[in-house]
């Protein structure tokens, strides 16, 4: 019976406590949660629409502006020159780069010669009879006739029953099919049409060419194109004789160079117009890499800005009564790191460095370039 009373007594002190507690909880009242507005700091300028300059950077190599690929037109051995058939090998203008063997074909032509010669001797008779007139310029022809040189000139027939004669006997067919051999046989010799220098050889002295074969590639060294594909909004710019700045990759050396040359056809994949630079200078090879500054016309009522600004390239952020605002504008010209834009008001303040997580109608708190600068 007294174990009974005291489990009943524990029990009761339990609920009381239990009781106790839940009222103390009721009764405690709940802070209320304040809602945190943050701002965030935005960097701004002030917009000062100016005059910029606008200057068209684009690149390539340079290609020499007179360049002949040797090919042979005629079949024969190579015989050996006063200098080797090499790459790297200069040679002047007039000077022979390849000699092929011509001695069967030069005795083709002689051959010709002399029968062109029987031929002529042949009708002497028919012309001292019936042509005295012509007779004695035909014979001081026929004893100047040497069959070891290029033909000279038929004498001039002074009547049209003269020239039928002389047709009628073949001697001017006879002659004109010599003077094509003569002019085949000057193929057997390929000499530089410039000064220049080789730049590929694909024979050597020996080597048995055939008609039509590539033999190698001779370039002019003096002079060189360099083509450049630029906006086709800039092609009105772009004239004939405008002079261009041209670097090397490294920047150590610059030269002068000219546009001579603009395609008339636009690229419709890229929208650009290829331009062709001429320059001249030490120091150029086909190859280089260069890079050209070409000034056009300057943009007015523009501003440059980072291109890391912009957002989808047709917008940027400007800030109207502490809240962020995304404004149109329009791109006029990229640069590697910059662009130019037109569209913005003079005095808009200008959002200078990207704030993570932007978006238009988001409060910002304003920190100033400019003021920071006079501080």
């Amino acid at each position: 019976m007294r174990k009974l009373i005291i489990t009943g007594i524990g029990l009761a002190v339990l609920a009381l406590s239990f009781l106790f507690s839940k009222y103390l909880e009721n009764s405690k009242e709940k802070p209320k949660s304040k809602a945190t507005k943050i701002e965030k700091t935005a960097f701004v300028t002030e917009v000062k629409n100016k005059e910029i300059p606008v200057v068209i950077t684009a690149n390539g190599n340079l290609i020499a502006k007179n360049k002949v690929d040797i090919y042979s037109e005629v079949q024969g051995v190579l015989q050996a020159t006063g200098k080797d058939f090499r790459v790297g090998t200069p040679y002047k203008k007039g000077q022979t780069l390849l000699k092929i063997n011509s001695q069967e074909f030069y005795a083709s032509i002689q051959s010709q010669r002399s029968s062109l010669q029987n031929l002529i001797a042949s009708v002497m008779p028919d012309l001292r009879l019936d042509y005295p007139e012509s007779f004695q310029t035909w014979s001081t022809y026929l004893q100047n006739f040497n069959i070891n040189s290029s033909l000279q000139p038929l004498p001039e027939p002074k009547s049209d029953k003269e020239r039928y004669f002389l047709s009628g006997k073949n001697i001017y067919t006879s002659f004109y099919n010599i003077k094509n051999l003569e002019v085949r046989l000057g193929k057997y010799n390929i000499r530089a049409p410039f000064d220049g220098i080789l730049t590929e050889a694909l024979v050597t002295n020996g080597t048995l060419v055939r008609s039509g074969q590539k033999m190698g590639e001779f370039i002019d060294t003096s002079v060189f194109e360099l083509p450049l594909s630029v906006n086709a909004a800039f092609a009105d710019v772009l004239v004939n004789g405008k002079k261009v700045t041209l670097h090397n990759l490294e920047k150590t050396k610059t030269w002068d160079g000219v546009v001579t040359r603009i395609n008339g056809r636009i690229d419709q994949a890229s929208q650009t117009v290829t331009i062709y630079i001429e320059i001249k200078g030490e120091g150029l090879r086909e190859g280089m890499y260069l890079e050209a500054n070409v000034a056009t016309q300057p943009v007015s009522d523009a501003i440059e800005i980072n291109r890391k600004l912009l957002v989808e390239n047709k917008s940027v952020y400007l800030v109207k009564d502490s809240v962020l605002s995304l404004v149109d504008i329009q791109p006029v010209h990229f640069k590697e790191n910059t662009v130019v834009v037109k569209g913005l008001l003079n005095g808009s303040k200008l959002v200078v460095k990207p704030i993570a997580g932007a978006y238009s109608g988001m409060p910002v708190k304003i920190f100033s370039e400019n003021e920071s600068t006079e501080k």
